[in-house]
């Protein structure tokens, strides 16, 4: 168990100890998609779904998710963020919603699990406000895209390395 940062020797669970790490500017961005029927795609992206404005709705929520991660992912660090941002854009050919999350601070440790959070509350609230409109809606491909900071370095989905 050695290769694991959040045990300790004997297996316990523990919050990795980032004291001693420099303060680093620290980017990510995660994206998920959201399909959906026809009909609910075009309510939602004419932003006349049954609950409002359904897009402007999951991107607040996705900011005000990245800001709560620590709340929800257990061994998660209380981050102060220098920058949340959610874009929800349509992709017309597939019928689908692209939800786009970054986020930045200035920190010991990055911000993954916030932007992965952000993406995926405004993906969960797409599917609550448009659900009355279509059962089948489909959370899909919730990925890191990008980090930038960090002793890890840099990653970019898609490139070796």
């Amino acid at each position: 168990m050695s290769g694991l940062t959040h045990q300790d020797k004997d297996g316990r669970v523990r919050m990795v100890d980032v004291g001693n790490k420099p303060v680093s500017t620290r980017l990510a961005i995660a994206s998920a998609r959201v399909f959906m029927n026809q009909a609910a795609f075009t309510a939602i992206r004419d932003g006349a779904g049954p609950k409002g404005d359904a897009i402007r709705t999951a991107e607040l929520a996705g900011i005000m998710a990245s800001k709560r991660t620590a709340d929800l992912i257990p061994l998660c660090h209380p981050l102060p963020l220098t920058r949340a941002r959610v874009a929800i854009e349509p992709d017309e050919t597939a019928q689908a919603f692209l939800v786009r999350a970054e986020v930045a601070t200035d920190g010991k440790t990055g911000v993954e699990m916030e932007a992965l959070t952000a993406a995926s509350v405004a993906a969960l609230t797409l599917y609550d406000m448009a659900k009355a409109l279509d059962k089948a809606i489909r959370i899909t491909d919730v990925q890191l895209e990008e980090k930038r900071g960090g002793k890890s370095g840099d990653y970019v989905r898609g490139t070796t390395g």
